[in-house]
């Protein structure tokens, strides 16, 4: 197999990766289409600078731990998992409160609309945010130490021709992320309303919460 091979092979397997639905779908269409644009942007960055991350440590041998110390991948796994419950579970706990408060109904946000329970609008909110969802899910590093060496020729440098296959994948991460959030801003409009983004966060803070546990759980 030759360098462009290479390329489009992994371009066609990172892309299917990227489209099927998950967490970081969930976070950025959620983000975005409570208005939360500049959020949602960082949201996306971080996400992608995970996977440079793991790219980076894969290339260079370094996340093979993970598949050959046990204690190492349960670590990070348990770390993951309970971020994203507590992310999940606020998330949840929020839309109660607010409920009991009443401020779905009478604490309009600087645009007119309810509060965000999400923090504030910024771009680095939201790539902490994106960030750690990455970095601390065990079964990217795995599926980058499982996949990515199979699409490396062999004689070519094994860290730079897996930092561009990285590379493609962050490209096409960026691509969809932002078609995600053009179609979330579109509707923007009718979630924001008080009830659909309590449902909205409701279905969402649950989504994550199941993927913790699912993390938690799983072998």
């Amino acid at each position: 197999m030759n360098l462009s091979t290479a390329l489009w092979s992994f371009a066609l397997v990172g892309g299917l990766l990227t489209v099927t639905p998950g967490l970081d779908t969930a976070l950025i269409l959620r983000t975005a289409a409570v208005g939360q644009r500049r959020r949602a942007q960082g949201v996306m960055f971080g996400i992608q600078s995970g996977l440079l991350l793991w790219g980076a440590l894969t290339s260079a041998g370094i996340t093979a731990v993970l598949t050959a110390s046990q204690l190492a991948y349960d670590i990070l796994r348990w770390a993951g998992a309970a971020y994203l419950v507590w992310m999940g579970t606020r998330m949840l706990a929020e839309t109660f409160r607010r409920k009991r408060a009443g401020e779905s109904a009478t604490s309009p946000g600087p645009s007119g609309g309810p509060e965000l329970s999400a923090g504030p609008d910024s771009v680095l909110g939201g790539w902490r945010q994106g960030a750690l969802t990455n970095v601390l899910n065990p079964k990217i590093g795995v599926f980058y130490v499982a996949v990515l060496p199979q699409f490396i020729p062999v004689g070519a440098p094994h860290f730079g021709t897996g930092l561009l296959l990285t590379v493609i994948h962050i490209g096409i991460g960026f691509v969809w992320s932002m078609l995600l959030i053009g179609c979330a801003r579109a509707v923007s409009g009718l979630l924001r309303r008080p009830s659909a983004k309590q449902a909205l966060d409701r279905v969402t803070g649950t989504v994550i919460v199941g993927f913790g546990l699912h993390l938690a759980l799983s072998d």
